[in-house]
């Protein structure tokens, strides 16, 4: 390392820095206050580990960096600084969701895993280098895995945490397993060089492997069938904030590394997808598993009568939309898997913001929602306005990511069958996923409250939060180019 090159390394590390520090101040700050009631000291970590994520959100949008150090090892863009940035804002609403929780007594470790799992994913989507973005998937899922298991009150949350780590080692290995290949094809652990490798090159048969394992690995990583075992039990055993970090954070970060690995890395690899001459590569691989992801999502999401797994089922299924984007692999494509997973986080994190408050009080299953309506008409205007952004319902911001993924598959193969083949498969999908959506809406508005039913008592803070989250979801629906406009650009900037 030059002399002049380790200073601007710490300059452009300043925001994961900053979160670092944060979190063990707060582990300090929770020893002092150690004797002081659980909200208290949920309240004071929560709001102290969000001014920490202020602070590298200022850094991040104040002082913008460009470089690329060691060959890809770590990259700081326009692109690479938005999409730290929507991970930082969805830390610091999971962070404020969770201060009415009381499912730990540890609140330091808590909020300082939820921070180093954030500064895991800082460094996951800023590197092309498969040594450093091992690491990093580590770091976000080793923190994940005890995230899972934080409440042990609950048996469910230590199945939850043991079905996660023991399926997330053995995706690591395939994992491992396929970037070992890449690097002994390659003699490099760059994406760009591997690229450079490969380009050209027939498939051979341990490039074959390689591209089956990575996709193994990353399937699981972001929920797609056949991988998704792991997602039913976490998402209903996790505490509720755990959850809903597991659910948004970690899937931006997943499928953002996931898109580069696939289309920088493996560029040239990738194959036809005209029919008849598909040819074997990584997009038929990708076209399998969306098709599989879809299907089964959707109609296992039917027969569920929690709500905790039927999102988790839902996220199966939304996996399956946002891989077309990455079978694509273009500008446009990348814009609208940015545009739909930043948007899908937001809407999954305010419903279990929502589930958090209520779920203490009348549990998770869709039969208890009956009459919520009259019960807490606040959270169950939010959670309307959730439910039917995950549906993709106009004029909120899932309609508007759905139709842009869309139009950009059918836009980069004009005239391909097996383009317009998976874009109506996914419509199709879209419709069945409407008719559970709705069940749990005519649970919420139609059906008339158990007899006897008291209101729901929701604290103001996390109303406060939920409906900031709504108006969010709103807004970037009915005007979709306030952050479509900038990932563009970052995009442009970035020169992908």
């Amino acid at each position: 390392m030059s002399p002049t090159t380790y200073p601007q390394l710490l300059r452009l590390l300043w925001p994961e820095i900053i979160v670092t520090v944060t979190a063990l101040a707060v582990v300090a700050l929770d020893l002092l206050l150690r004797r002081s009631p659980i909200r208290v000291r949920f309240a004071v970590a929560s709001c102290v580990a969000s001014l920490g994520c202020a602070g590298a959100i200022l850094r991040l949008l104040l002082a913008p960096e460009q470089a690329n150090l060691f060959d890809g090892m770590f990259l700081a863009n326009p692109l690479t600084q938005l999409v730290q940035v929507a991970l930082l804002v969805l830390t610091v609403l999971t962070l404020l969701l969770s201060i009415e929780s009381t499912f730990t007594d540890n609140v330091g470790e808590f909020v300082l895993l939820t921070l180093t799992a954030t500064v895991g994913m800082m460094f996951l989507v800023a590197s092309q280098d498969l040594l450093v973005i091992f690491i990093a998937l580590e770091l976000l899922s080793l923190s994940l895995y005890i995230l899972a298991g934080f409440d042990k009150r609950s048996p469910r949350s230590s199945e939850a945490a043991l079905k996660y780590f023991l399926f997330g080692g053995m995706s690591a290995a395939f994992l491992l397993y396929g970037f070992g290949l890449l690097y002994g094809l390659a003699n490099s652990t760059s994406l760009a060089r591997i690229a450079d490798a490969i380009h050209g090159q027939p498939l051979s048969p341990l490039l074959i492997i390689a591209i089956v394992t990575i996709v193994i690995g990353f399937g699981f990583k972001v929920a797609a069938a056949p991988f998704h075992f792991w997602a039913p039990d976490v998402y209903q055993g996790a505490p509720a904030p755990s959850a809903a970090f597991i659910a948004s954070g970690s899937k931006v970060a997943s499928f953002f590394i996931f898109f580069q690995v696939m289309a920088v890395g493996l560029a040239g690899a990738e194959r036809t997808v005209a029919w008849p001459r598909l040819v074997s590569g990584w997009v038929p691989v990708l076209i399998v598993i969306a098709v599989l992801s879809m299907l089964l999502g959707n109609l296992a999401a039917l027969a569920q009568s929690s709500l905790r797994r039927l999102l988790a089922y839902s996220a199966i299924a939304h996996a399956g939309y946002m891989l077309l984007a990455i079978v694509v692999h273009t500008q446009q494509s990348l814009a609208a898997l940015l545009y739909y997973v930043l948007t899908y986080a937001l809407a999954t994190l305010g419903t279990f913001g929502v589930i958090a408050v209520i779920g203490e009080q009348i549990g998770d299953k869709i039969s208890n929602l009956d009459g919520l309506s009259r019960r807490a008409p606040v959270l169950s205007a939010c959670l309307f306005i959730f439910v039917l952004s995950l549906a993709g319902i106009p004029p909120l911001a899932g309609f508007f990511a759905k139709f842009y993924l869309f139009t950009s598959a059918l836009a980069a193969g004009p005239g391909s069958r097996i383009l317009l083949s998976l874009v109506i498969v996914a419509i199709a999908m879209s419709a069945v996923s409407l008719f559970y959506y709705l069940q749990v809406l005519k649970r919420i508005y139609v059906a008339n409250p158990p007899a006897g039913a008291k209101e729901i008592h929701s604290p103001v803070l996390s109303q406060l939060i939920i409906c900031s989250i709504a108006a969010s979801v709103l807004l970037l629906g009915c005007v979709p180019y306030l952050l479509l406009t900038w990932i563009e650009a970052a995009i442009h900037a970035a020169g992908l």
